[in-house]
């Protein structure tokens, strides 16, 4: 399955976000391919993020990933970046966003 999210950069803080992008640990993208994600593609439009994530489940990823220790801390570094968070809850497992088009 394909799922588009959307989160939101601290104006003051894009350098900083996009430096933790190129040294993304490793244990946290093993994590991410062991929860059966195929990809995931950041796009940044000013301070807003749009994410694309190929995987077999959607809400079984976050969920393998919330209680990980490289998780937990990389959420935490990323809370100190963002104005607006993913969601790791129930909810945020259902707030992709909507496809409107596709070719």
């Amino acid at each position: 399955m394909r799922i588009a999210l959307h989160t939101k950069l601290r104006a003051d803080r894009i350098e900083e976000y996009e430096a933790a992008h190129r040294d993304v640990p490793e244990a946290l993208t093993a994590a991410i391919r062991s929860g059966c994600a195929t990809s995931w593609t950041i796009w940044r439009s000013g301070t807003d993020l749009f994410h694309l994530l190929e995987c077999e489940d959607y809400a079984a990823l976050p969920a393998s990933l919330e209680t990980l220790p490289v998780n937990i801390a990389w959420q935490a570094r990323m809370a100190e970046l963002l104005d607006v968070v993913h969601d790791y809850s129930a909810q945020g497992t259902e707030a992709g966003l909507p496809v409107v088009w596709e070719l």
